[in-house]
């Protein structure tokens, strides 16, 4: 079995001499952690699939330290992406390009002539991959289809065995995926919500920005993570709640035999009485800190509960990406599907 190393960030040169050999190194970004192949070393990045557990036909985000690195694989940038990068990189934008011929693989690209770059707001990481001197793709650093991972011990606890290591930077601040911008098309469209917004990116590029919501089908290669299969799901049943619905899923709580994990804003509970069986994971003040604590909670719960309670909060700004993730997490199952139910 392999033995994973967490390393710390004095021992950066080790971790990317292990990059250049081939080997899988997990790393730390704003968002989460990303689990780090060569993006030029096909069967390294084929192991990325293995260790995951992941179908291979879902295209992988490159991950750069400059703008630089992504024209080698693109040429010249296109103006809005040169205006987007100006604006929001390093951060939580990744942005869909077209590509050189054959410039990447079909095991980073899914075999589209397009790829997803990001440069991540982590210096940590940035001076790993200028160490490394290549570009490293970068999907979530967990087992397919599990929540993410925002912390080196939620890598670890994964992926122990099947990777080289992990690059410790402490817990991620921003929690849920970089928003995806499609620029390879001829009207932008956000593919993935994030931290940045489509109406961030349309008044940085003045022109109007969609998002792109449509379920991708069996046969259809998908042009982002995240967009094809189920994600993000804890081994128990999420049940998403709506504000004005705590006082009948706290009661519909206390009538189950085993305990009922509750993952709450601090306003949600602020005047309910608990049940015995409840246990609260806080998702603190608002839908920032709510984003920064999701993966962790559901993390939290996994493989203690049946059900989770988890708050559900306005499709608004940053609020679209966290039902985005949560609606994946709970299968789209609400509380009150339940409560009609019964």
């Amino acid at each position: 079995m392999l033995i994973t190393k967490i390393y710390t960030q004095k021992e950066l040169s080790e971790a990317a001499n292990e990059l250049r050999l081939g080997e899988l190194v997990a790393f730390p970004t704003e968002t989460v952690y990303g689990l780090g192949a060569d993006a030029t070393n096909e069967q390294a990045v084929k192991r990325v699939y293995l260790a995951k557990g992941r179908p291979s036909d879902n295209p992988l985000i490159v991950t750069v330290c400059s703008r630089e690195m992504v024209e080698e694989y693109t040429g010249k940038l296109p103006a809005d992406a040169v205006k987007l990068m100006d604006e929001f990189w390093p951060g939580s934008l990744t942005i869909i390009l077209k590509i050189k011929p054959d410039a990447l693989s079909k095991a980073v690209t899914g075999g589209l002539t397009t790829a997803a770059f990001r440069m991540p707001a982590n210096q940590v990481t940035l001076e790993l991959i200028k160490e490394a001197g290549v570009p490293l793709v970068g999907p979530s650093a967990n087992s397919s289809g599990k929540p993410s991972p925002t912390t080196a011990q939620h890598v670890f606890h994964d992926l122990e065995g099947r990777i080289k290591g992990v690059v410790d930077d402490g817990p991620t601040t921003v929690g849920v995926e970089s928003t995806i911008v499609d620029l390879s098309a001829k009207k932008p469209a956000v593919l993935r919500p994030g931290a940045v917004t489509p109406e961030e990116i349309a008044a940085v590029l003045g022109k109007e920005v969609v998002s792109d919501k449509h379920h991708v089908g069996q046969t259809e290669v998908p042009k982002a993570p995240g967009m094809k299969y189920k994600h993000y799901a804890p081994d128990a049943q999420v049940l998403i709640v709506k504000a004005d619905q705590w006082t009948d899923a706290l009661a519909w709580a206390s009538q189950q035999k085993t305990k009922v994990g509750v993952m709450a804003l601090d306003e949600n509970l602020a005047k309910e009485t608990l049940p015995a069986n409840v246990e609260v994971f806080s998702l603190g003040k608002d839908v920032s800190s709510a984003s920064n604590h999701l993966f962790a909670g559901l993390r939290y719960f996994d493989d203690q509960v049946d059900y989770i309670l988890c708050a559900g909060v306005p499709e608004v700004g940053l609020g679209e990406a966290y039902m985005n993730r949560l609606q994946k997490a709970a299968g789209n199952v609400y509380f009150s599907s339940i409560k009609k139910d019964n």
